[in-house]
């Protein structure tokens, strides 16, 4: 026993709690809250299904927030984009990025407009854009189809579903 009243086995046990939750990415982080949350209130409870039941409803708020926060970001993302697809014409290209308040998902890319489509209905262009990752010598280029249409002055992301892997975290 340590002087803090912590057993080693509880230190190295919450050590590796901690390193398997950051590895698993975004979409575990509502499992492990609830699972943290579930031991915890068992223990101090005696009764498991109390702590069943606690840990279930943190996980539920815990993925509800998640995917709020990351559908926000989406929307910011969509919302750079279409911004600069607006301003361009076919067969301009330009650069875009996004700096979110939280330094995590910043991204940033080209866009180019490959075909204006006007209709009664809506002025619309369709683009490719790519999302860079890394710079210099490492830079990496995903690139993606998608369409933004002109909703009163403002241009606004039109595909429902622009690409499910670049979204991967809604799904």
């Amino acid at each position: 026993m340590r002087r803090d009243g912590l057993s080693h086995k509880t230190v190295v046990g919450t050590l590796l709690f901690i390193a398997a939750a950051g590895l698993s990415g975004c979409s575990s982080i509502g499992g492990f809250a609830g699972a943290a949350a579930g031991v915890a209130s068992g223990a101090v409870t005696s009764n498991p299904a109390v702590g069943y039941a606690i840990g279930l409803s943190v996980q539920a708020a815990t993925d509800a927030t998640t995917k709020y926060v990351f559908r926000n970001w989406q929307k910011a993302e969509q919302d750079e984009i279409a911004a600069v697809i607006g301003n361009l014409e076919v067969g301009q290209s330009h650069n875009w990025a996004i700096v979110h308040s939280v330094n995590y998902g910043n991204e940033h890319g080209e866009v180019r407009v490959t075909r204006l489509i006007d209709t009664p209905l809506a002025l619309c262009k369709e683009v490719i854009f790519s999302v860079d990752t890394g710079d210099g010598p490492t830079l990496q280029r995903a690139w993606y189809v998608t369409s933004a249409c002109r909703s009163d002055d403002v241009w606004k992301w039109a595909a429902a579903e622009p690409a499910a892997e670049r979204w991967g975290s809604l799904q």
